[in-house]
């Protein structure tokens, strides 16, 4: 209930000053990295629910399937289509510049959603970002996992593990750096990184990871994953090997409905909400207002919000 109102305070505040003119019927084409992503499903659906309550709104939503090839030509399909706005949750943030060149040259307007473009800080005319600050999300997770940790007086020593996301991805470069940072504080400097390695988001590939971790005798005392599918992955593979997850501190990011069983079930420690559906929805309303020639923000900050099992209740 709290995460529907969230969401709902969210959309309503980004599609007010849009609601308060005539709203312009729209066709937008919607290009998104990968459908099988428990996270990004959930902003696929925020999209679709608020378009629902839209009149003369169509959406053109087609996946990636994480090729960065296949997304820049479903951009200029979009394109040749007539579509009024494009939006796009890239495959590769480092690989925008050439969405974003033919987009404007289309005189199309774009918005990225989600995953931030690497060229942020010179998108042209007719685009926008809207997600939540990455910055907010690591540091969330990886500050609450040190005061855990010293909360189980291990403040004399502990060892950490850390399942990155792909590395194409800002979100993931930004979350193990926030990771990093913690752990580099006074306060929490008495955390060890034994090994960081990428699980590319993968619920399956961190269950690898995380098995040959344990494979190696290395002891540990926490796991933190750039997102919510890696720590559930690395849990299952700890529950597989017999480790009492009473033992361990288990962090990741999303907030996303597994994982708050999880945490219910006193399995993972720390997430963090983001809000992936007002991330969609505001997707919408700034393609929208970009669309009908108004004014917006180049960046739209969604905050994110700490989720601890003293708060799970909260996001359910």
């Amino acid at each position: 209930m709290k995460k529907s109102l969230i969401a709902a305070g969210v959309a309503a505040l980004l599609t007010a000053p849009l609601m308060s003119g005539s709203l312009m019927a729209a066709t937008l084409g919607v290009s998104v990295a990968r459908f099988d992503d428990n996270g990004l499903t959930i902003m696929r659906n925020g999209m679709t629910s608020h378009v629902e309550t839209l009149d003369g709104v169509d959406l053109q939503m087609e996946d990636a399937q994480d090729d960065v090839a296949r997304q820049l030509d479903q951009i200029n399909n979009f394109i040749a289509s007539g579509v009024d706005a494009i939006i796009v949750n890239a495959v590769d943030t480092n690989a925008t510049e050439a969405m974003s060149q033919a987009a404007a040259s289309a005189g199309v307007p774009l918005v990225y959603v989600n995953r931030q473009p690497v060229n942020m800080d010179t998108l042209p005319e007719g685009q926008a970002f809207v997600a939540s600050n990455e910055i907010e999300s690591g540091t969330l997770a990886a500050f609450r996992m040190c005061q855990d940790l010293r909360a189980q007086g291990k403040s004399g020593g502990a060892k950490a593990y850390m399942l990155m996301g792909q590395l194409s991805n800002q979100a993931a470069v930004q979350r193990s750096k926030d990771f990093h940072d913690v752990i580099g504080m006074d306060m929490c400097n008495f955390i060890t990184l034994i090994d960081e390695q990428t699980a590319n988001w993968s619920r399956d590939e961190a269950q690898d990871l995380m098995t040959n971790w344990i494979s190696s005798g290395e002891e540990f005392d926490a796991v933190f994953g750039n997102n919510d599918e890696m720590a559930i992955g690395a849990i299952q593979a700890m529950k597989a090997a017999g480790i009492s997850m009473d033992d361990v501190v288990v962090g990741g990011v999303d907030a996303t409905p597994d994982a708050l069983v999880a945490m219910q079930a006193g399995e993972m420690d720390v997430t963090v909400f983001q809000d992936l559906a007002g991330q969609g929805a505001g997707s919408i309303d700034t393609a929208l207002k970009l669309a009908n020639g108004e004014e917006v923000d180049k960046t739209v900050f969604i905050p994110f919000k700490l989720v601890t099992p003293e708060t799970v209740a909260d996001f359910l």
